[in-house]
């Protein structure tokens, strides 16, 4: 496969610039001809993109230029929902309600339990310390992604007769999904958020990389094979997977 050049970040996530209302990454790369700009909806951030040889001063001053276009986009970003006592948020597409009870004399950190309501059909109770009750939410979530990304990876492994060297679950922002060529698959926790349809394509979309490292027509016959709804999960996603990253951002 080719590397595509590496960009340089040049300022963190956590700079700001004034009339912004949002992080700015500025971002260095090789390949720029010019200075472009991006406002990334699962980032929640502003990224500027600019040639190797311009610096934060150049940077500002473009995105000076071009701050209504900016604020308008920024206004289109679906609002962040931190994990927080009383949220409401989707776990394998159905609606949940956390609650933070504070008990620690409890052998699980977090239940989900069905209940009759309105506007949610199950309850996490998310237990421990109150101050800790984020960390161990985000936890139990990526668990449980890990848990039924093993299930469909081994599914469609065996369906197509390849293997993965391991499983990865994280945090990450740019894709669902990703296969290295050394047979690591790297999936995003979010999925679980979803219904289970969009996880096991993503699974079966990473899994059929395993025999062909493309998008050629043959990759797209071998995801189709164990997965024929893949044109409804690819829509899903493409309408609501930026939403999925709303849940446990922090601005």
């Amino acid at each position: 496969m080719r590397h595509k050049p590496k960009s340089t970040t040049i300022s963190s996530s956590n700079t700001t610039f004034d009339g912004v209302d949002a992080p700015v990454e500025v971002r260095r790369h090789p390949g720029a001809r010019r200075m472009t700009l991006r406002v990334s909806r699962t980032k929640r951030a502003v990224i500027v993109t600019v040639p190797m040889q311009c610096g934060l001063d150049e940077a500002g001053l473009f995105l000076n230029r071009h701050l209504d276009w900016v604020r308008e986009r920024l206004g289109n970003v679906p609002k962040a929902v931190p994990f927080a006592d009383g949220m409401v948020m989707p776990v394998r597409g159905a609606l949940h309600r956390v609650q933070y009870t504070g008990e620690t004399d409890t052998r699980l950190l977090v239940e989900a339990l069905p209940v009759t309501s309105t506007d949610h059909a199950f309850e996490l109770r998310v237990h421990g310390r109150r101050d800790g009750a984020p960390r161990f939410l985000k936890a139990w979530l990526a668990d449980q992604a890990r848990a039924d990304l093993d299930a469909c990876v081994r599914f469609h492994c065996a369906a197509i007769g390849v293997k993965a060297k391991r499983i990865c679950v994280r945090d990450q922002t740019s894709r669902w999904g990703s296969c290295s060529t050394t047979g690591v698959l790297s999936f995003s926790w979010r999925l679980v958020l979803a219904p289970p349809l969009i996880l096991d394509y993503v699974a079966a979309h990473e899994v059929a990389h395993l025999a062909e490292m493309n998008h050629g027509p043959r990759f797209w016959m071998l995801v189709r094979q164990t997965m024929p709804r893949m044109d409804d999960a690819k829509r899903w996603l493409l309408h609501y997977g930026s939403e999925l990253h709303r849940y446990g951002a922090e601005h």
